[in-house]
């Protein structure tokens, strides 16, 4: 268990590819296998003691705030970050960090609402700090890695091929899963306004030098950005049953 951690969760976006189901719901209310997909997200980070979670919203965000309210039910303290206008995954993250009382005194788990995984977060917390990184990415293999970018990183866990960026091809290469740890130092490297994370500041920061490191991840993972998405882990869950986080979440 680890309290030493602030969360962010990442539920602003439009989830235009699962359309026509988002128009009239968020897409971190669309169901899987019985539980709303940000229900996953906040399992994990309740079984590993972090509970200070702050969710960025825009699209349906009364829908969001209604259904989750101040987070007792799911057993974690929620506050909003609300995005009149898209801020994009950077801007969204610099805008919730606002939000937590100031100075930032821990490092930030940011998730994805759309996935759900088994990530051990107190291992990846530790690894992140053995290594005083800005910022530390899960990552895992993947048929599917290339066609959304891929990391490489040297025996150290330091991230050496960013996007295309950085050492030739020949280090072990990895997909991104949507689960990274940022240094509250950080955030005073973010612009105002909205931009992309991934594609706009993490690829300047390291063509500056900055720490950034991939930690491997082998276990669970689902993501539901799709329609074909969604049907694969439902079916998935099904079939292997829930993530074992989900029992003490169902007793809430």
């Amino acid at each position: 268990m680890t309290a030493r951690a602030h969360a962010i969760i990442l539920a602003a976006g439009l989830g235009s590819r699962l359309r026509p189901l988002t128009d009239t719901t968020p897409k971190p209310l669309v169901e899987v296998a019985g539980y709303p997909l940000i229900a996953y997200g906040l399992g994990l980070l309740r079984a590993h003691g972090i509970e200070d979670v702050v969710i960025n919203v825009h699209h349906l965000a009364d829908r969001v705030q209604s259904a989750l309210g101040d987070g007792s039910r799911y057993g974690v303290r929620i506050r909003y970050s609300v995005e009149d206008e898209l801020l994009d995954s950077g801007g969204g993250i610099r805008q919730a960090a606002t939000v937590f009382e100031a100075p930032i005194d821990r490092p930030l788990v940011v998730l994805n609402s759309d996935v759900i995984s088994e990530v051990p977060l107190p291992d990846v917390l530790a690894f992140h700090e053995a290594r005083d990184a800005l910022a530390t990415f899960v990552l895992r293999d993947d048929p599917q890695k290339d066609q959304y970018g891929v990391f490489g990183i040297d025996d150290g866990g330091r991230i050496r091929r960013f996007l295309g960026r950085g050492a030739p091809p020949g280090l072990p290469e990895y997909m991104f899963a949507s689960v990274q740890i940022l240094s509250p130092r950080i955030v005073d490297e973010m612009p105002d306004g909205a931009f992309s994370s991934m594609h706009g500041l993490y690829p300047k920061l390291f063509e500056a030098g900055a720490a950034l490191c991939g930690y491997r991840y082998d276990g669970r993972w689902h993501t539901a950005d799709t329609i074909d998405d969604l049907v694969v882990t439902e079916r998935a869950l099904v079939r292997d049953g829930l993530p074992s986080y989900m029992d003490a979440l169902a007793r809430t």
